[in-house]
């Protein structure tokens, strides 16, 4: 609040004025005094440049809270300073510096801002007739100024930063409001402090209080310079450059900001609440008496320290509460997904068990699927669900086995690992730690960090993990680990073994609606400032998205076209400020999201020769893959083309060579393999592409190829072939089945071992699709291969 109850006789109120202004924001400049601040906020400039305009005045009236990018007349003082302009910098294109000099005080009484958004105030200058004090009041400010002078000569003997000219300043001043603010602006006070002595107008009280200000000074001078002798007597060589740290631990010292016992102590007392074996014990006090031994302001007293600061940061002893009510727990896993029943009933199972036997070592889960499926949200889901702190380490890319393990004390910038990090951050010992994409780890010459893992992810050896940098064995058997990975094959044999794969496949077009209604609709509505239910969509305009504009296994792309289909809703709700809540129909969505991305058929279903309709299994998926098979005249050269791996490769040659074997049976010239070229060609060249899956596609293909018998297009085959032509189980079944669902083909042959996957599959798509169970090449030859030939 602006002190502005005063005695009369001695302020003059002037004539109301319009002048620019600037609020200023953490400083205050005072009358008399030639201070330099920046100016950025566009007002601010805009209110200088029509200052220089003018007649280079200006009026300068502090903030009460600095951090407010637009005040009104009700965030500043009432009391300001007007100023001369002396000199202006430009610092960047959208900052000035100028140096301006106080002139007098004056008042505030009203502010706007003019076309150019110049902030504009209506003042009232004040000025001081001293002459007119009365003649006790007059005999008080001598004797307050007396003591003031003696207490500001001795202010300047002390301290040896404040400029020499403050006195001849002071010696030229005229009257007692110049005298005060000139030793205002000569002493080191809080801007609180700066603005209350502007903001008085009493002479009196303003004296009264800038002796008040005066003595506090002299007071924390003369400790400093207590403080300054102590420790100069403290140092040696060594020390010489840590003169600033021990200073600052001198004035805490003098201030009562810590206790007297020494550092060491607090180690010492923190070590004895710890609950740990009596060997790690011995080795942390070992550590403290080094720590102890070594002088302040060597590099191996800040080495210690900084162990032994990590050492206690450690959850030790502290652990989570456990919430096993299985109930709540599975409302929790309902509430947060849909479906997912295999990854939900593992969870609960876990917490049953918990909650009969205390011994139970927490599982390794690793959640595998293709992107989007949500396999991060579901350990967010557990976390809760559990009441668990959740930390997320992503792996992506790490290739140095140090960022696991930590590093040797003995590297400059050594720190510990991001196993120890991570509990470290959770402040508990039993929390859920996320690794994310564990197939992503690479390894050089730095280590493979892939090995690192086997100790953190094995629940027979993780109750003793020891970090490079602590040194120390820390029990992580009470730590719930779970994994996510995209594809299983790049992840290495020892480390698959130590964990429980639980398969999150994609999703069908049923569960994608249920995702959409339940979830990600009311989600970007919500992210995109729109009211519940402002969006509505029915069944059938969201099975139209998810089938023309998303194609995928997760539901991620589906959540981006929900999100600009919100954004374009908002962008018309903003030009139209009265647009009613929109019932989506399939016209707004082709005129919000464009073309259609997929036809309602995507594949050709007609017969054809030499094109047969594969599926294979990626990171991200299930796909349908065309195989086209040419054959022409030549020397027998087989031509393999599409981005094939070696496996697949070797797959193809394998399907030639049982053709071969079987081509009297098939009315296929035996001498084909010589007179003719054969080209195997895979669409998407860019793609890479690998595996067995496809060896009774591209058999069949070249069969078709060789023979002239055309082979259905709703047909659809995936399977490994032998010499022999048996037909091997593959995996990824789940997957590749609603992939061919999606492209329109309800008719598959598969492996006949592949028989125990069909239960994985909804029962819905089960229904729509006719499945054929096949055990060798011949069988397939049967179903697939049309008796007449093509055109």
């Amino acid at each position: 609040m602006d002190n502005i109850e005063v005695k009369k006789e001695s302020i003059i109120y002037k004539e109301q004025i319009e002048m620019p202004m600037i609020p200023l924001r953490g400083i205050s400049i005072s009358p008399c005094i030639l201070q330099s601040f920046d100016i950025g906020r566009t007002n601010s400039i805009e209110s200088f440049e029509l200052s220089m305009i003018n007649d280079e005045k200006i009026f300068l009236v502090s903030q009460f809270d600095a951090m407010l990018e637009e005040p009104t007349i009700d965030d500043l003082y009432t009391i300001g300073t007007i100023c001369n302009i002396k000199q202006v910098i430009r610092t960047s294109d959208s900052s000035i510096r100028v140096l301006v000099e106080g002139v007098s005080r004056a008042k505030l009484v009203s502010m706007r801002t003019d076309e150019n958004n110049a902030w504009l105030g209506q003042i009232i200058p004040i000025e001081f007739d001293e002459e007119k004090l009365s003649k006790e009041s007059k005999s008080t400010l001598e004797a307050y100024l007396r003591r003031v002078m003696n207490g500001f000569e001795e202010y300047l003997n002390l301290a040896a930063d404040i400029p020499t000219d403050s006195a001849m300043e002071i010696a030229e001043a005229e009257g007692y409001s110049m005298t005060m603010d000139i030793v205002a602006s000569s002493l080191m006070l809080k801007f609180a402090d700066r603005q209350n002595i502007l903001v008085t107008l009493d002479l009196e009280k303003r004296m009264e209080l800038l002796y008040e200000k005066l003595l506090e000074e002299l007071e924390v001078i003369k400790i400093d310079k207590k403080i300054n002798l102590n420790v100069r007597k403290q140092m040696n060589k060594i020390q010489k450059d840590y003169y600033l740290r021990e200073q600052l631990k001198a004035i805490q010292k003098e201030l009562g900001d810590i206790p007297e016992e020494s550092e060491e102590s607090e180690y010492r007392k923190k070590l004895s609440e710890l609950k740990i074996s009596e060997e790690t014990r011995e080795k942390i006090e070992k550590e403290i008496e080094k720590f102890e031994r070594t002088p302040i302001g060597t590099p191996d007293y800040n080495v210690s320290k900084n162990y032994l600061d990590v050492i206690f940061s450690l959850p030790w002893n502290k652990e989570s509460r456990n919430r096993f009510d299985i109930k709540k727990s599975e409302k929790i896993l309902n509430e947060d997904h849909y479906g997912l029943d295999d990854v939900k009933e593992r969870i609960l199972e876990y917490l049953a068990v918990r909650k009969q036997s205390k011994n139970l070592k927490s599982p390794i889960i690793c959640l595998v699927g293709p992107p989007g499926v949500g396999k991060t949200s579901i350990a967010k889901s557990v976390s809760r669900a559990l009441g668990r702190h959740f930390v997320r380490i992503s792996l992506g890319g790490v290739r140095d086995e140090a960022e696991i393990r930590g590093h040797r004390r003995t590297y400059i910038g050594a720190i510990p690992g991001r196993i120890i990090n991570s509990i470290k951050e959770a402040k508990s010992k039993n929390p859920v730690i996320l690794l994310d994409e564990i197939d992503k780890m690479a390894h050089d010459f730095k280590g493979d960090p892939t090995s690192a893992m086997l100790e953190v992810l094995d629940p027979e050896q993780n109750k003793y993990f020891v970090d490079h940098y602590l040194e120390l064995p820390f029990d992580l058997s009470k730590v719930l680990f779970i994994t996510t990975a995209n594809d299983l094959r790049q992840i290495p044999r020892p480390l698959y073994d130590r964990m429980e794969v639980i398969d999150i496949e994609g999703y069908i077009e049923e569960e994608k609606l249920e995702i959409v209604k339940r979830y990600i609709l009311k989600k970007q509505l919500k992210e995109n400032g729109l009211k519940n239910n402002f969006i509505k969509m029915d069944d059938e305009v969201i099975k139209y998205v998810i089938g023309r504009y998303t194609r995928e296994s997760g539901v991620r792309q589906l959540e981006r076209t929900i999100a600009k289909l919100c954004r374009k809703v908002v962008k018309e709700m903003v030009e139209n400020p009265k647009l009613k809540p929109v019932k989506m129909t399939k016209e707004q969505v082709r005129k919000y999201l464009g073309p259609e991305k997929f036809k309602e058929d995507p594949l050709d279903l007609k017969p054809q020769v030499g094109l047969v309709n594969g599926l294979a299994w990626t990171s991200v998926g299930g796909v349908t893959l065309e195989v086209e098979v040419g054959v022409v005249k030549g020397k027998g050269n087989i031509v393999l083309t599409g981005m094939m791996g070696d496996v697949m490769k070797e797959s193809a040659r394998t399907g030639i060579s049982y053709i071969r074997s079987v081509a009297d049976e098939l009315s296929i010239d035996p001498d084909f393999y010589k007179e003719k070229d054969i080209h195997i060609h895979i669409p998407e060249g860019a793609t890479p592409k690998d595996g067995p899956s496809a060896g009774i596609t591209m058999t069949l293909a070249t069969i078709s190829a060789l023979t002239g018998r055309s082979v259905p297009g709703n047909i659809a085959m995936t399977g490994e072939i032998t010499l022999r032509g048996r037909v091997l189980p593959v995996g990824g079944i789940r997957e590749k089945v609603l992939a061919a669902y999606r492209m329109g083909i309800r008719k598959i042959i598969l492996p006949k071992d592949c028989q125990a996957d069909l239960e994985k599959i909804p029962e819905n798509v089960r229904k729509d699709i006719e499945f054929v169970l096949v055990e060798n090449m011949k069988e397939v030859i049967d179903v697939a291969l049309m008796e007449e030939k093509g055109e």
